[in-house]
């Protein structure tokens, strides 16, 4: 009764938050204005993601204040703090902008207070803080560098939070079914906002709070040993994405930071798919990695090895996706050419 609450509340805040923030976005102006990275043509409306992050932290304090994770409250709070100044940082660059230095070095600085918190707390060992901390930044901009297409986002905290959720329970961690659920709860009462005309986005505060909300689950489950194959695979699909884009750019001798269009899930736009079919590959890709994690965790080496390899092809399937549509169509027209 108290975790449905909890949900609740998160998505009935991250639902209804827009009719009133909505018209505040507008009179600040806050807009996204397209560039080379944008898959849109047209200035909308962003930054709404802070109704998303108002979900997540309300449903997140009412599981402390309500009781419902009472030997985890510490743990809860802490991610509390780490989501909701990620959240921040992310309205500050919607809002007027940061130089990447700075942005950069307040995203660790998030990550690293967090883990630290997170080590002191769960009494763990400090050489994991600059591991968590940096893979803390690293998701933030992960989050951020896939949130390109109408969708994508949303319907990556719906999966992974799930998944999540679902790893809490086999875990018997209920700070993680809450968080997990929490989160898929808020992000998918944002979906109805985004997906119906796309005027609204949910701006570098929603994908700011998308990575600190995923990578801070994470890191904490990982240090309250939580087994790594329920954290990692469903987030294998996102840093495939952007890690091969990263390398295949520097390799080009291309700035690395500079904004493109060659992430996977923007090359299934190039070659025809929706915004909402290129999100919905990269979502499935996702749910059969995370699947897969939550199969083999705990299991023997040979179930290890077919999940592994299973989420192995699942992820080169998913990289080389442009390519085999991209051929697939060409037969197509080659058909259709002879045809006639």
């Amino acid at each position: 009764m108290l975790l449905a609450l909890c949900i609740a509340a998160a998505f009935l805040a991250s639902l209804l938050l827009p009719f009133l923030f909505i018209p505040f976005l507008r009179r600040l102006g806050v807009l996204d204005i397209p560039n080379e990275r944008s898959s849109h043509t047209k200035v909308i409306i962003r930054g709404v993601g802070v109704t998303i992050a108002a979900g997540v932290l309300l449903g997140l304090s009412l599981s402390v204040l309500t009781g419902l994770v009472p030997v985890d409250r510490s743990v809860v709070l802490i991610l509390v703090a780490v989501i909701g100044c990620a959240s921040l940082l992310g309205w500050i660059e919607d809002f007027r902008g940061l130089s990447v230095r700075v942005r950069a070095g307040l995203q660790l600085a998030i990550g690293l207070l967090g883990t630290a918190a997170l080590v002191w707390t769960m009494e763990q060992s400090y050489w994991w803080v600059p591991v968590g901390g940096l893979f803390i930044a690293a998701y933030i901009n992960v989050a951020n560098f896939m949130d390109g297409v109408n969708g994508i986002s949303g319907l990556h905290g719906v999966a992974v939070g799930g998944l999540y959720a679902i790893a809490g329970m086999l875990s018997d961690h209920i700070w993680l079914t809450v968080a997990g659920a929490v989160t898929a709860a808020a992000f998918a009462a944002f979906l109805p906002w985004n997906l119906g005309r796309g005027s609204v986005f949910m701006g570098d505060v929603g994908s700011y709070l998308l990575g600190a909300s995923v990578a801070g689950i994470a890191v904490a489950a990982f240090l309250a040993g939580v087994d790594v194959e329920y954290l990692l695979f469903p987030i294998v699909i996102y840093l495939a994405d952007t890690f091969s884009t990263l390398l295949l750019r520097v390799s080009r001798g291309e700035r690395w930071y500079a904004a493109h269009r060659q992430h996977v899930y923007q090359r299934l736009t190039d070659v025809g798919l929706s915004h909402l079919q290129s999100a919905g590959v990269v979502t499935a890709c996702t749910v059969l990695t995370g699947t897969a994690g939550l199969l083999i965790a705990g299991a023997g080496d040979g179930v290890k090895l077919t999940g592994s390899l299973f989420t192995v092809a699942v992820v080169v399937f998913y990289l080389l996706s442009p390519r085999i549509l991209r051929t697939r169509q060409a037969r197509i027209r080659t058909v259709g050419s002879t045809g006639r």
